[in-house]
């Protein structure tokens, strides 16, 4: 499929190719019988005949349509065409957590946390199947224009109640955001997953790897890891809650015991502090920080129909519309200065924990802006 636009797969009619790697290939795809898009995964071609990497193919296939849970990516058929092996499964407007990432820098305190919940509700429902990703990552998170946070990618998954297909001491994954025991290639369960979140959460909150980049030092990357050699992730970002950070440190141990227990807890303790917001008030919320900073690329269609949004209607008068302009402004500001703000102080940076509607206003020059990280 050189040419994979206009090309028929099964039901599916390819739009274009997303990406290509050493494995596979992934395309978008429209199912004309449903009316919608979809993204369909295949092998490369010079691996179709080889038994061993089909076999991952369907396994990860069935594994993951097992899991229905709105933080995780769903898979829609597995099926040959002309005698090559394709994965169907759910297509999310918008991009991976590393582009945002890379997009809008790190994220603020709240909004960090509220994207780790949203991670730590889908790891859940994985784990609760049995299942260990294995390469949790900001690349294999996507974050949709509606505010989605959805895990993707379980290329290397991992049924702990399954046929190992991976042999002990071979390392899958990616080496910034494994965990020792992963590096080791040695037997993993749940607990290699959460390391990998605090290793992603701490990337959030202060935009570089806890460890460093696996080759970037002389000291191996296991060692660093084993001998706890990481900047306190308050260092880098100060205006980070300690609650927050102690969270994200107790998943960095290199013992898994002493690990935070699992995603259950990361989401009972981040509910926690965030207020309980449920899955809808999360995604409203990531919507309007992740618009309003532009975190996403234009979409065709979409800026046209949101300045006609814009224009002002002819039953208010000029002043009306002033006085609305005004509010708006004001709400904004405010709104701004508890999302892009780092207040000063434990007491201050706790607040920013709130919802929204329940956060007190700040007088003084109680607030600075958010220190940039090195």
């Amino acid at each position: 499929m050189a040419d994979a636009a206009g090309r028929k797969v099964a039901r599916f009619e390819v739009e274009s190719e997303l990406a290509r790697g050493g494995m596979g290939v992934v395309y978008l795809a429209r199912q004309p019988t449903l009316g919608r898009r979809a993204v369909l995964k295949a092998l490369r071609r010079e691996l179709d005949c080889d038994p061993r990497e089909e076999q991952r193919l369907e396994r990860e296939a069935c594994a993951v349509a097992a899991v229905h849970h709105p933080n995780v990516v769903g898979v829609y058929d597995c099926f040959r065409w002309r005698g090559r092996l394709f994965i169907a499964q759910e297509y999310v407007d918008g991009i991976d957590l590393g582009s945002a990432l890379t997009r809008v820098g790190r994220l603020p305190a709240r909004i960090a946390a509220l994207v780790a919940l949203e991670i730590a509700r889908g790891l859940e429902e994985i784990h609760g199947r049995g299942l260990v990703h294995r390469d949790l990552k900001p690349g294999n998170v996507m974050l949709g224009r509606g505010g989605e946070v959805k895990i993707a990618d379980f290329g290397v998954a991992l049924d702990a109640r399954g046929p190992k297909l991976t042999r002990t001491g071979t390392a899958l994954g990616t080496p910034a955001y494994m965990s020792p025991e992963q590096i080791q290639g040695a037997r993993l369960d749940f607990r290699s997953d959460v390391f990998s979140f605090g290793v992603l959460l701490y990337e959030l909150l202060s935009g570089a790897l806890p460890f460093g980049e696996p080759a970037a030092e002389a000291r191996p990357l296991l060692q660093r890891i084993e001998g706890g050699h990481l900047v306190p992730l308050r260092r880098l970002a100060p205006d980070v809650p300690r609650g927050l950070a102690r969270l994200v440190h107790r998943c960095l141990r290199a013992d898994p015991a002493r690990r935070v227990h699992g995603p259950s807890e990361l989401r009972h303790r981040l509910e926690r502090r965030l207020g309980s917001p449920s899955p809808v008030d999360a995604r409203r919320e990531l919507a309007d920080w992740l618009a309003a900073h532009k975190a996403f690329p234009a979409a065709r269609g979409r800026t046209v129909r949101a300045a006609r949004a814009r224009e002002p209607g002819p039953g208010l008068s000029g002043r009306s519309w002033a006085a609305l302009l005004a509010a708006t402004l004001l709400v904004g500001a405010l709104s701004a200065g508890w999302l892009g703000v780092a207040a000063t102080g434990e007491t201050l940076a706790a607040r920013a924990w709130l919802p929204l509607a329940e956060r007190p206003i700040l007088g003084g020059s109680g607030a600075s802006a958010t220190p940039a990280v090195p």
